[in-house]
């Protein structure tokens, strides 16, 4: 008896931690996927896209400069960047996949990957996983995750909390 409670009592808890855990949905950021809206604009090799999201939000990815970054774009349209660029000194590149945190379907958070040039002439980038929250009106940077063997579940589990999270001061 005492087992069989105790094993409905893990399966109660389990299940609803389970039902409270958002929800990935993975889009691509990749220039082939997008839709250029500008090219050029300032300096030669700028480029801004538009890339498909979900649940109506979609994704400005932005290079300027040999700099990376994204805007959040709502279903009204209004665009938020995330000015990645403020976060780091060296020139950055995207990573290819943009992971959507999903609270029912609404997005709460958004994880892309910033491999930024940060580690001296001749050695690779450093890749690093950038956490943002996602209300109603507003976005902002959250969270910088650090390469490690743990560094997608990190950003998840800082994901989770984004919306309770301050946005980050940048550098």
């Amino acid at each position: 008896m005492f087992k069989s409670l105790l094993v409905l009592s893990f399966v109660l808890v389990f299940s609803a931690v389970a039902l409270a855990q958002n929800k990935s949905i993975y889009t691509s950021l990749a220039a082939k996927k997008c839709k250029t809206l500008d090219v050029n604009k300032g300096m030669a090799g700028n480029y801004s896209g538009r890339c498909a999201g979900v649940a109506g939000y979609q994704l400005d990815v932005y290079l300027d400069d040999e700099r990376n970054s994204v805007g959040v774009v709502w279903p009204s349209k209004r665009v938020v960047g995330l000015d990645l660029w403020n976060h780091f000194g060296g020139f950055s590149e995207l990573g290819e996949t943009a992971e959507w945190r999903m609270k029912g379907k609404q997005p709460v958070a958004l994880i892309v990957r910033l491999k930024v040039s940060d580690r001296g002439e001749g050695k690779p980038p450093t890749s690093y996983l950038i956490v943002s929250k996602i209300d109603y009106v507003d976005a902002c940077v959250t969270d910088i995750v650090k390469p490690g063997k743990s560094q997608n579940a990190i950003a998840q589990r800082l994901a989770e909390s984004a919306t309770t999270r301050p946005c980050k001061k940048t550098e």
